[in-house]
């Protein structure tokens, strides 16, 4: 009998060592519409309108959606950035959206990529990851190259990465001081 793809699901809260995210819902919608209309973050996002209308609307839809999970990273319970999983396609996951604002905590980038991966694969089953980099983003690209993504593809605007299951593995084991673990998953709202 074969078994079942993974599929994304959203969870209520996941918890990390020092950060936990939430799943977003409208009253988000001004939080992340400042992440995502300030000049210094917004230069390698898709365009964002500065409509939190707009903003809210989207996040009713993607209350109703069964395909994804965006979440709120917190830290001591106040909003420090977002993260979204999306686009399964197999036994692999897409992840982006990902804003940390100013000020955040040292570990929040590391401890929140950490996160999404064992989320990913301890939770959900998944067994690879791809994403895109806009080619300007110079600091992400490497971030992403030093978990051992590799591009596979590019297009005009963007680097198109792989990330397989050993490559993640062993960058849970080699940044375990950013996260100890797997997560803890809080399900239903």
């Amino acid at each position: 009998m074969k078994q079942s793809e993974p599929r994304i699901r959203k969870a209520a809260r996941v918890l990390g060592d020092t950060i936990s995210f939430r799943d977003a819902t409208t009253a988000d919608a001004e939080f992340i519409l400042s992440l995502r209309t300030d000049a210094g973050k917004s230069r390698f996002l898709s365009a964002t309108d500065n409509d939190v209308g707009a903003q809210r609307a989207w996040l009713e839809r993607y209350a109703a959606s069964e395909d994804q999970a965006y979440f709120i990273i917190e830290f001591n319970g106040d909003p420090i950035g977002t993260v979204r999983l999306y686009d399964a396609q197999g036994g692999s996951f897409c992840w982006g959206s990902w804003i940390l604002k100013d000020g955040r905590p040292r570990q929040a980038a590391m401890e929140s990529a950490l996160m999404i991966y064992a989320y990913a694969i301890d939770y959900l089953g998944f067994n690879a990851c791809h994403f895109d980099v806009r080619k300007g983003n110079a600091g992400v690209i490497k971030f992403h190259e030093r978990f051992g993504a590799q591009i596979v593809e590019e297009t005009d605007l963007d680097f198109l990465f792989k990330l397989r299951l050993e490559a993640i593995n062993e960058s849970r084991r080699r940044y375990h001081e950013f996260l100890s673990g797997s997560v803890i998953v809080e399900d239903g709202k």
